[in-house]
């Protein structure tokens, strides 16, 4: 009920994409990982649990506004976060892409890509055909288990890069 009652979060942001990293708070904003161009988020108004964005901490608009390690960096984001959600909910596939502009469906000015876990049987319908949400675990429950398995696979890619240097 907190999710269906509260006001659109957070109603004082004129720029989410670029005020909640500002936050001071990953927890709160949501934010599931940060690199050093852009970082992952949960979707609060997601078409399934676990809905990420990808985002650039520049506020563009368009990809061919993003530098070319913007776009790698960026990239690299939407790799990582399509990782966490394997690793953490087990999808048994994705959506991945980007709506450029307002004819396509994008509803905040700023460049983000979505990266949508799917389950066979899934309802992601309901938000585009019946203006309905379905939400059957709480965006902080999503957080911590997405937050857990980014510490998993970063320790992991540390003991490889470990192991790689002292083969060298």
């Amino acid at each position: 009920m907190e999710y269906i009652e509260a006001p659109r979060f957070p109603a004082a942001m004129r720029h989410p994409f670029t005020e909640l990293p500002a936050l001071g708070d990953d927890r709160a904003a949501l934010i599931v990982h940060r690199s050093r161009l852009s970082y992952l988020v949960l979707n609060r108004y997601p078409y399934n649990p676990g809905h990420l964005l990808a985002v650039p901490f520049r506020n563009v608009t368009d990809l061919d506004r993003l530098s070319p390690d913007g776009r790698a960096d960026l990239m690299e984001e939407i790799a990582l976060g399509k990782r966490l959600l394997a690793t953490a909910l087990k999808p048994d596939g994705f959506n991945i892409g980007f709506n450029l502009g307002k004819a396509a469906g994008g509803s905040i000015p700023h460049l983000h890509a979505h990266i949508v876990p799917r389950w066979s049987g899934d309802t992601n319908f309901m938000p585009v055909i019946g203006q309905a949400r379905v939400l059957p675990q709480a965006l902080d429950d999503t957080w911590k288990r997405l937050a857990a398995a980014a510490t998993v696979l970063a320790g992991k890619a540390r003991k490889s890069a470990k192991l790689n240097r002292s083969r060298s």
